[in-house]
Parts: structure tokens; sequence; C-alpha cells
């Protein structure tokens, strides 16, 4: 386990991963990585292309078909 500090960064605040979390996570400057919520806390990975098209077909069915996922989870 790492800590890690929160620090400012223009008028927002930022953790600065160190250059060996990058490494593993195989991401550089620029690069767009995941923050999901995990059981134990939050999960930090690299953007997958076909997890985040997934994901947004799956928003677009929420956001379409909302009155029938509410009659859903009822049952």
């Amino acid at each position: 386990m790492q800590a890690l500090k929160v620090r400012k960064i223009g008028n927002s605040l930022g953790l600065v991963l160190p250059k060996e979390v990058l490494a593993r996570l195989k991401v550089e400057e620029g690069d767009t990585i995941y923050l999901t919520d995990a059981e134990d806390g939050y999960r930090i990975t690299p953007m997958d292309v076909n997890f985040a098209k997934q994901m947004a077909a799956a928003e677009a069915i929420m956001r379409e078909d909302r009155a029938v996922l509410r009659e859903l989870s009822k049952r």
C-alpha cells in the first residue's frame, strides 16, 4: 500500500501517482484512467475502449428505458 497526499493543483485538488504506479498501470501523461467503486473502496484502472463503449451503451439504455427498469427492480 502506498500513501498519497491530496495536493492543490490550480483551483482543484489532486493526487500525484508515483512513476512506479504509472508504469504498472501502463499509462502516460494524457491517458484516461477509470476510478470505479469496489467493495473495499475504489479501483483505479487504465482506460479500456471496449468497456467504455459498453458503459456508454448501458447508460443510454438506462436513460431511454428508465420506467421499465424501475418496474423490473420492484420484482
